[in-house]
């Protein structure tokens, strides 16, 4: 992969986290570190150019428990759903080859997975679409080449992610499972 490819790392914190009791945004591991800072550097210690993190539900609180050295970028419309959320993203990493996404929710999540993603880039990485695999189940993080940000943006709906896409565009699957669990978290124990 040429070492000019230009990436952009979308940590997707908008939802209101229903089923979780509290955006997602203002979640904390148990030694009180913000998820939302845990995915800001993780995706900088992978190598991303820049961190980007979309904030919605609470916004102005998530925004604080950010890392200075991110970018914010708020949501408006974060209620429509997932797909307005990674719309939003999509539209922050213009100008960048490749866009890395991972959801806040996944604060376990190893830098090493996402250089294994981007390692899978190939030559044409701005055509590419990686996804990170855990037992055979697609997770994140996923790497999405600008030539699919428009087209992406466009077949995404509601609440629904960028799984059906990437099944249809016959996505790379990289195995991550000696890397971490790959699970996010939904509900508060």
């Amino acid at each position: 992969m040429c070492e000019q490819v230009r990436i952009c790392g979308l940590v997707l914190a908008a939802g209101a986290g229903t089923r979780y009791g509290l955006p997602k945004g203002l979640a904390r591991a148990a030694d009180g570190t913000p998820w939302v800072r845990l995915a800001t550097e993780m995706l900088r210690d992978a190598g991303c150019d820049e961190v980007v993190v979309l904030v919605g539900a609470r916004g102005e609180e998530v925004r604080l428990l950010v890392d200075e050295r991110a970018r914010v970028v708020d949501v408006h419309n974060w209620a429509d759903g997932l797909s307005a959320t990674i719309r939003g993203g999509l539209q922050a990493a213009a100008g960048f080859d490749v866009a890395v996404i991972t959801p806040v929710d996944t604060p376990e999540a190893a830098a090493a997975a996402v250089r294994r993603v981007i390692s899978e880039l190939g030559s044409q990485p701005r055509s590419a679409l990686v996804q990170a695999m855990y037992a055979r189940t697609p997770g994140h993080p996923v790497a999405v080449g600008c030539e699919h940000f428009e087209p992406l943006a466009r077949a995404l709906t509601a609440d629904s992610g960028a799984r059906a896409y990437l099944a249809a565009h016959a996505a790379t699957e990289v195995d991550c499972a000696d890397l971490w669990s790959g699970a996010d978290i939904d509900t508060r124990a």
